[in-house]
């Protein structure tokens, strides 16, 4: 059984993942294990799959009649197609192009938009190691933050329900050297961000979270919940 941080605060309104020495599931990263899992990542809950077959089905239908009117719009005059009626079906064209604008989301559901960027904010609290297979389940990485602006809306993000939260840095592989899980250095100017007398190595605390108002290192093996990122999906026009 993992230990927990003493001085870690009680979650808000969410349940503690627990994890034993079986095998990890879907289930247990707090993800729906569905057909087409990876294609949805972060769609929770026996509510959200009608929804999403739905939206497929629906982006199918216009794709298939956006096809149709592109063919009909290239008919030249002379097959008699009249002008008005091209102008009809030019109209309508860009009418249903507009609808699929709309309908396009750069992210899984269930995960949030930031400056190009799709982040999964857990529900439920894995160690550290089991926190980076999560990510990678979803073709995510344990979040690499990269921007003063990319800090600040996570550091939001995590402490706005008091929660100790994963990110993809650790000094395993070196002591005192810090590391993000793609393998970029730690830049100095990130050290900024780790509360007073932080990173301490305190009892083998190789791995950082996100702690009130800055970071903090903490034993891998410690359950907390964690953030997933990936760069959003371009909406392909027709």
């Amino acid at each position: 059984m993992d230990q927990r941080d003493p001085k870690e605060p009680m979650a808000l309104d969410d349940e503690e993942l627990m994890t034993s020495g079986n095998r990890l599931s879907y289930k247990d990263f707090g993800f729906q294990k569905s057909h087409g899992f990876k294609n949805f990542p972060g769609c929770r809950g026996q509510g959200r799959a009608p929804l999403v077959l739905l939206f497929l089905s629906l982006m199918v239908f216009a794709g298939l009649l956006v096809a149709i009117l592109v063919q009909v719009s290239k008919v030249p005059r002379s097959q008699g197609l009249e002008p008005s009626k091209q102008e009809e079906i030019q109209q309508i064209l860009t009418q249903l192009k507009a609808g699929i604008a709309l309908l396009c989301h750069p992210c899984p559901w269930g995960w949030r938009s930031f400056q190009g960027n799709c982040y999964f904010f857990s529900n439920s609290q894995l160690n550290w190691h089991d926190s980076v297979t999560a990510c990678e389940e979803v073709e995510a990485q344990l979040v690499v933050i990269e921007s003063a602006e990319e800090q600040n809306f996570l550091q939001v993000q995590a402490s706005r329900f008091n929660r100790l939260t994963w990110m993809g840095l650790s000094d395993l592989k070196h002591e005192g050297t810090w590391h993000w899980v793609d393998g970029s250095p730690l830049l100095p100017s990130f050290v900024k961000y780790w509360n007073e007398g932080e990173p301490n190595s305190s009892g083998e605390e190789d791995c950082a979270e996100f702690r009130g108002k800055g970071w903090n290192d903490s034993k891998c093996s410690l359950s907390k919940f964690w953030i997933c990122k990936k760069p959003t999906t371009s909406c392909s026009s027709a």
